[in-house]
């Protein structure tokens, strides 16, 4: 009897074993956990040719912007050559010094006048833009009154107008105002230009923080306004900064409107590059200048990315909670 119980044991246990294994043993199946955590080698190419297609517009789209660096340090008899160098190996500086230094033309402003003629004019309009489109928005979010869809299909009309279409209109206002060729007269229509398209934007990012964090707010002691700027206002930060970026790229990249407006020593920076890459030394172009040109005028759009690009995501969670 104890040799049967004995034999049947040992066989339960080899049944056991083979099907289970034993912990370590090749036999013995994974846990059902790390199952379910294994990719399929479906999901692992599929992943991959995501990662090759990602590098392979992110190559696409760096590439530009390093060639014109690269042609900025290259010497004008390398760039002209039918063989380019991918690397600056003969590095040289004067390209920038001739960007900085040289008029784009007789008569025509530098780099220097061009550059603070921009910033004034895109800081005037930055301004400018979030004080009225911020008070357009909370206006329009918050509030019912009479003639606020027709504003809203208005703001939304006025965007989808070109503002080629109204060169002539616009000339002729400016022109009336005696604003011509003035920083003033150049931010109104900056501002204009961006003002609708800045106000629905904002519309949304208001329209979005609820109303009950403000009430939760006022029932703990804080008044409407204190209400308004310790918890919505927060809350609106990375609306604010994305409209406030839009604003900045259009004012700073404005080209139609700058070139009819502004001569001479007025001129911003994208009518200098244009008036510098038309002014020939010698009978040919000075690419290594344009490029070394263009480099800077992206320099401060790089410079004020990085400032606001760290407090984009700092608002979204910030006044949520009274302090």
């Amino acid at each position: 009897m104890s040799t049967q119980v004995t034999t049947a044991t040992q066989v339960g246990t080899v049944g056991v074993d083979e099907v289970l294994g034993e912990p370590g043993s090749p036999n013995r199946p994974a846990p059902r956990s790390l199952q379910a955590r294994r990719p399929s080698s479906r999901r692992v190419l599929t992943r991959t040719l995501l990662n090759v297609a990602a590098a392979i517009v992110f190559g696409m789209s760096v590439f530009p912007v390093y060639w014109m660096i690269n042609m900025s340090l290259t010497p004008n008899s390398e760039i002209i050559t039918r063989e380019p160098s991918f690397l600056p190996f003969d590095f040289t500086l004067q390209n920038y010094l001739t960007a900085w230094t040289r008029e784009a033309a007789p008569g025509q402003t530098d780099f220097p006048h061009a550059l603070m003629t921009s910033l004034t004019v895109t800081a005037g309009v930055l301004v400018a833009t979030l004080l009225f489109a911020f008070l357009a928005s909370i206006a329009v979010a918050r509030f019912h009154f009479k003639g606020r869809r027709g504003f809203i299909v208005s703001v939304l009309v006025v965007q989808m107008i070109p503002g080629e279409a109204m060169m002539f209109t616009i000339y002729g206002m400016i022109d009336d105002w005696q604003l011509m060729n003035t920083l003033l007269g150049l931010g109104i229509v900056y501002t204009a230009a961006v003002i609708p398209f800045t106000i629905w934007t904002l519309r949304g990012f208001v329209a979005g923080v609820p109303a009950d964090l403000e009430e939760a707010a006022m029932i703990d002691g804080c008044t409407k306004s204190q209400a308004f700027w310790k918890v919505t206002f927060p809350l609106l930060a990375p609306g604010l900064i994305s409209t406030g970026i839009f604003a900045f790229i259009q004012s700073w990249n404005e080209f139609t409107m700058a070139l009819l407006l502004m001569s001479g020593y007025n001129l911003p920076l994208m009518p200098w590059l244009n008036a510098f890459q038309s002014s020939s030394v010698g009978g040919s172009v000075d690419w290594g200048a344009v490029m070394a040109g263009s480099t800077l005028i992206a320099i401060p759009v790089m410079i004020f990315f990085l400032i606001v690009q760290g407090k984009m995501t700092g608002g979204l969670v910030a006044g949520a909670v009274k302090g």
